[in-house]
This record gives C-alpha cells, structure tokens and sequence, in this order.
C-alpha cells in the first residue's frame, strides 16, 4: 500500500538520495517551494503541496503548510475509526513521514551585521508547527529533522522492521531540535530588548563529547557547548594530539585558559584543582614559563598549562621535561608538535586567548541555577586608593597590578604573593582570611621578604597585616571596606607597609 512523506527541508544534504529510497519504498512525494524543485530537477515525481492543500502558497512563503489537509494527514490516530472516517469526509490524505529542517536562524543571527529585519524573516512557522504535530502522532507518523538520521530510516524500511522504537526516538529527537530553535529565537529577541535578566531563561546546548566520566568514575558526565561560545572558549579550540578530554581536564583547562587572557603580555599558566597555582610573565615566552615553573615546581607536576604566544621548540623542550595533562597555546610550530608529540598522552589545545565579549556565568544547585554576570573588572575600571601614609613604590605598583589579576581566578579565601612579576605563594579556599594569608606565606618561603600581597576581600581584623609585616611583605592591595579598616590602615603605617584599596571585591566560591 502506497504511503504519502511530505518533504519540506532547508538543508538538502542527502535528500535527493533519500527521497529516491522512499520512492523505491512505495512512498508517494509532496513538496514545497525550493525543496520541490530540487527534486523535480533530479527525476522524482512530486505533488505540489498546494494541490493537497488547494491553496495557494501566500505572503512571500509564510502560509503554505498551515492548513487542516496537512495537520490533519499528520494528527488523524490510524486506529480510531473516528478520525479515519473524518479524513475520508474531507478527502484528506494521510501523511505517514514528514521530513522537514527549519530556516537556519541560528545561521542567519552568526552572520556578522545581520539586520534585524533578516533575523524575523528566519523564524520558520509551518516547519515547527508541522514538526510538532508528526512528533505528537508518532506512534503513527515517522518523523526526520536531521539528515543523519536518512539511513536509520531506510534501514528500518527496507528490512520491515517494527517502526514504533525508531519513531519514538525521532520524536524526542524533535522535540529537542524545536526547543533549541525556540530558545535561540527568544533569547535573540530578548537580547533586542537589553532585557538581561527576564522572568525565564532557556539555555539551549550542543554535546560535544561523551565522558569516560564525571569528577569521579562511578558519576556519568558529557561535555555541552553553546551554539555561539567565543572563539577564545575552550569548547572552540582545537585538540591537535592526546587522549580525550575527562570532566576535571576540562574544569582545570577553563580556568588556566580564563586566566591566561587577563595578560597581553607574555604569559604562562599553570593550574591544578582549578586554581592557578604558578602564574609568570616576561619578555619572552621562554621567560614567563620559567617564572610560572619556579612559582611552584611540585604543583605544576600533572598540571595543565596555559600560555598565550605560540609555542615554539624552545618552549616545547622545556614543557617536554615536566609531566603535563594538557598544553594550551594560541599555537605551535611544527618543531614544537614534533618535540611534544613524542608524548602519547599529553592533550595539545590550540585556541584563542583573546578577551571576547562578557559571557554569563552559571552555577547549578540543586533544583536550580545561579547566573551572573562574568566578574570582567578589570584594572582600567578601578580607582586605586593610597590609604597609608607610605606610597607604593613603582615595582610595588607593577606587581599589584599583577597579582590582582590572578588572585581574582582564586578560590575564595584568597591570598596570593607576588614578586618580580611571578607569583610565589598562593592561599585558596580557606575558611578564614589569616589561614589563607599563612598557607601563601608558608610556600612563598623566603621569597616573601619584598614581595607583595593581593587579597579577594577585605581584612576583618589586622592579624593578616601583621602575618604580612612577619614574612617580610612590603605591599599590601585588598579591597577594603571592612569596619575595622582602620586597625589594619594603622598597622601598615607602624610596619612601612604600603597598602592600598580598589573597593572591588572579587569572591571566587
């Protein structure tokens, strides 16, 4: 018995294939527009869909499918007589497979200078609507929106297997494809509005791996990409050797590569946990990874390091000494990939360390979502504030600015020390200010005399001054605004130390 598949696509990869198998398959084809040409033109006999709807296609495209003879053929239950008698009485026919992929708005708004007027006129009606209403009366209607998914059809078809599995599957497959459209719709429109913040928000992601596992191996994990991630986003870069991804490569990667783009000059990072725990710059490449190494030559041991210039074989022979999870580099010459290669399970990333535009950053609780703005304060939008009597002096000035970019990617409590633009002693996620200040002093060592420290909140009592003054630190930069500022302001004074206050605090939890 002839059955009727309605094609209706504006991708047309695969479909002149495709539709040449349901023909064979004894399936009568109805089209529309672009799509009816394109088979036309390859030999396939095809039915007009405004001679199923008896209604000429209108308004430049926008009503050809929405009309009862096609959502009817698609909603009618095969097995009640009900529906099957109205159909007759109408002389409408059944549509038993509907293929259709929707205006590539997702394209369109990629576009650079897209105007809004082009954005509207992407936005498909008919197509969703169609899609929906297959996907609803799946028991009784296949239904295909991705060209992957030709075979599986055929396939099924050709060996008459039972559809019902099958038919399933392709329904939550569109009804997931039809809410990412209708939330890349609503989120674009939104955007038009600057509304930043509305009564709902849809995220809609792409996987982009399956994971061997989560955080640990008995918890299962995948790797979600948004559509329009920057190019400088770890899901946009490009693994040119090693092993895949696991869940706390990825976590550390973000981190190192987040860092790495607060610095234009040349930088090196390295992070273990999802904290840096050696972070240097310098003149050269070669220079800043050599203070990123002698920041914390244990931690880097299994570490991921991020590193913002292209890596040549210089570089490469150094990285090559030191076990590393993964390397991220805007580039490498082909002698440095020879170099580190010769490594069969290290992970080389390229990709972008250029600051893109703000993104949002979200957080899961149970039941629920947190989301913020991206913390992009950055050192031009704060105003320094000189609160003791002694000015830093320009070296002290230099490694502030420094140090405050990197304390701010810290766990929280944070303290970080830094010298000679290289940090030397990092205190993360402590549960008290002076604990944090103590583990940064401790592994700074003798390092700390001269140094300076960077807090990512204010002192609450004058016992991390005074911690400070003990190891020899003569800078202090932190937020200020606690009401006993002033006992930290006066113990400065009486130690020569020089302390100043941004009045921007950078809590990191």
């Amino acid at each position: 018995m002839k059955k009727t598949a309605l094609i209706s696509v504006s991708d047309k990869t695969g479909i002149v294939d495709f539709v040449k198998q349901l023909v064979d398959q004894q399936f009568d084809i109805v089209s529309t527009g672009g799509t009816k040409r394109v088979l036309e033109e390859a030999g396939i006999e095809v039915t007009s869909i405004s001679e199923v709807t008896e209604f000429p296609e209108i308004l430049d495209g926008r009503v050809k499918t929405l009309h009862p003879n096609v959502h009817a053929g698609l909603l009618a239950k095969r097995d009640q007589s009900d529906h099957m008698n109205a159909l007759d009485e109408l002389a409408i026919q059944t549509i038993d497979l509907l293929v259709v992929n929707l205006y590539p708005f997702k394209e369109t708004i990629s576009k650079e200078q897209v105007t809004y007027h082009e954005a509207i006129e992407n936005i498909d009606i008919g197509g969703p609507a169609m899609l929906r209403a297959a996907a609803k009366n799946h028991e009784d209607v296949t239904v295909v929106v991705d060209p992957n998914d030709y075979m599986h059809v055929i396939d099924a078809l050709t060996s008459s297997q039972e559809l019902h599995d099958l038919n399933r599957e392709l329904a939550a497959k569109v009804y997931r494809h039809t809410a990412q459209y209708d939330a890349l719709v609503a989120d674009y429109l939104t955007k038009q509005t600057g509304e930043s913040y509305p009564e709902s928000k849809t995220f809609t992601l792409d996987r982009q791996q399956t994971l061997r596992y989560g955080e640990n191996p008995h918890q299962q994990a995948a790797f979600y990409a948004d559509p329009f991630a920057s190019n400088a986003s770890l899901v946009n870069a490009t693994q040119l050797h090693g092993k895949a991804l696991s869940y706390n490569n990825i976590q550390d990667a973000d981190v190192a590569l987040t860092v790495v783009k607060e610095f234009s000059e040349p930088t090196t990072v390295v992070v273990k946990h999802t904290n840096p725990c050696g972070v240097g710059t310098g003149d050269t490449l070669e220079a800043s990874f050599n203070r990123a190494y002698d920041a914390d030559p244990i931690s880097i041991f299994g570490g991921i390091v991020a590193l913002n210039r292209e890596v040549d074989a210089t570089v490469a022979e150094d990285l090559s000494q030191i076990f590393l999870e993964i390397i991220i580099a805007t580039s490498f010459t082909d002698e440095a990939l020879d170099i580190l290669t010769q490594k069969k399970n290290i992970r080389l990333l390229e990709v972008s360390t250029e600051q893109g535009v703000p993104e949002l950053a979200l957080r899961s609780v149970a039941g629920g979502l947190l989301i913020q703005d991206e913390d992009r304060y950055l050192e031009k939008d704060i105003q320094f504030d000189v609160v003791t009597e002694r000015d830093p002096t320009e070296e002290e000035w230099t490694n502030m600015a420094f140090a405050w970019k990197v304390m701010k990617h810290v766990k929280s409590n944070a303290i970080l020390l830094a010298t000679n633009q290289q940090t030397i002693g990092v205190g993360a996620g402590q549960m008290n200010r002076v604990g944090a200040a103590k583990i940064a002093i401790d592994q700074a060592g003798a390092k700390a005399n001269e140094a300076v420290m960077a807090s990512d909140a204010f002192f609450p009592m004058d016992d991390t001054v005074e911690a400070a003054y003990q190891a020899g630190i003569t800078a202090i930069i932190q937020p200020g605004g606690s009401k006993r500022d002033g006992d930290s302001i006066k113990k400065c004074n009486e130690y020569g130390i020089a302390m100043v206050f941004t009045g921007v605090r950078h809590f990191k939890h």
